[in-house]
């Protein structure tokens, strides 16, 4: 077979690689301070695989459920799922109690909540504005951008080509 899905093996002998389980924050942090350390010395380039899982389809027209069940989708959230790894650690680690990691979310769910309802009471930003800040420089100025190519390239913004 010729096909090589192990994406961090693609570097060979040239480029190392490494597999990270995107779904514990840990294991992301303890992965990126092993290649921040590689490339920051010198040593070039890295691949990174993350292992995730999409719990979602890709879509709006695609529901998730065509190619897989609700009960593998279940089953891997059970398993897997990020924030009730982190939570499960603060508790069993005594960092914080389970009331008050819902506390903490319950706060979260109102920030989020009043912020929706201030972005949609707002005024759309100026066609100009969707420009800035999108690029910045060495010395982390903004760098204008003439064009933002749009889905509809007729709704694009800026001088178009």
């Amino acid at each position: 077979h010729s096909c090589n899905d192990h994406y961090y093996t693609m570097g060979g002998r040239t480029i190392p690689g490494i597999r990270i389980n995107g779904m514990n924050v840990l294991a992301v942090k303890q992965g990126f301070e092993m290649v921040r350390e590689h490339c920051a010395t010198g040593k070039g380039p890295f691949y990174v695989e993350f292992d995730t899982y999409r719990y979602h389809g890709h879509s709006m027209s695609d529901p998730g459920t065509t190619y897989r069940t609700r009960e593998e989708v279940g089953g891997v959230r059970t398993a897997r799922d990020p924030i009730d790894y982190v939570k499960k650690l603060l508790v069993d680690n005594q960092f914080a109690t389970a009331e008050e990691l819902k506390a903490v979310e319950k706060d979260i769910r109102n920030e989020v909540q009043e912020s929706l309802v201030a972005a949609k009471a707002g005024k759309p930003l100026p066609d100009a504005d969707l420009t800035k800040e999108v690029y910045s420089t060495a010395d982390f100025q903004s760098e204008p951008q003439t064009f933002i190519r749009m889905p509809d390239y007729h709704n694009s913004v800026g001088q178009k080509l």
